[in-house]
């Protein structure tokens, strides 16, 4: 099966990156345990596994910024996954953002260089 491929660490969780279709843009890293990529490869949503609520976490059910797996790839080492996806709705991050990579190093500093396209306080109050 595909899945016995996928490394997963100490704790059954992978990496995986999910990159814009189109553009190429990163827009966030998260972790996926078996079943997340199971329901993934079902469905075509971007699912992961949320470490801090301790279960699955089906990108958009908060916000409504749902991700479209249009594919998952897999790294040489097996130890890490993309997705390419089309990001519904333009933001990826809880902060209200397009991508999770906002702040850049510069002069010995992180500046953000990317804007807040809604605030994270009218994303997640109009999803619910």
């Amino acid at each position: 099966m595909w899945l016995d491929e996928v490394k997963f660490n100490e704790k059954g969780l992978v990496p995986v990156i999910a990159q814009q279709k189109g553009n190429g843009r990163v827009l966030m890293l998260a972790w996926a345990n078996r079943e997340a990529l199971e329901e993934t490869a079902a469905t075509g949503r971007g699912i992961y596994f949320s470490r801090s609520r301790n279960k699955l976490w089906r990108k958009g059910e908060e916000s409504g910024n749902v991700q479209l797996v249009s594919e998952v790839r897999l790294d040489c080492d097996g130890d890490a996954v993309l997705y390419i996806v089309d990001q519904i709705g333009g933001m990826a991050c809880h902060t209200g953002r397009e991508s999770c990579f906002f702040r850049r190093l510069q002069n010995e500093g992180w500046a953000v260089v990317d804007p807040v396209i809604k605030s994270p306080e009218e994303l997640y109050r109009t999803a619910k």
